[in-house]
């Protein structure tokens, strides 16, 4: 599993669960469950990922993320 942050929510309108990779330009992927729509952006990333590099494109670090505790 890669280290970019992922967003999955609902789409009322698709009816389906979209995902997307919000570091990597245009990654989206969606499922009709969320784990599915997980596996398919993770997919959906490594193909990003492989395409920058054919390209000689930059890829993006992943961002660090820094979470609070609740004391």
């Amino acid at each position: 599993m890669n280290k970019y942050e992922v967003i999955i929510c609902w789409s009322e309108v698709d009816r389906v669960f979209i995902s997307k990779a919000p570091e990597l330009p245009g990654c989206i992927a969606h499922g009709n469950t969320q784990e599915a729509a997980l596996a398919h952006i993770q997919e959906a990333i490594q193909l990003w990922i492989d395409t920058a590099k054919e390209f000689g494109d930059p890829i993006p670090e992943p961002k660090k993320q820094h979470w609070m505790r609740a004391s």
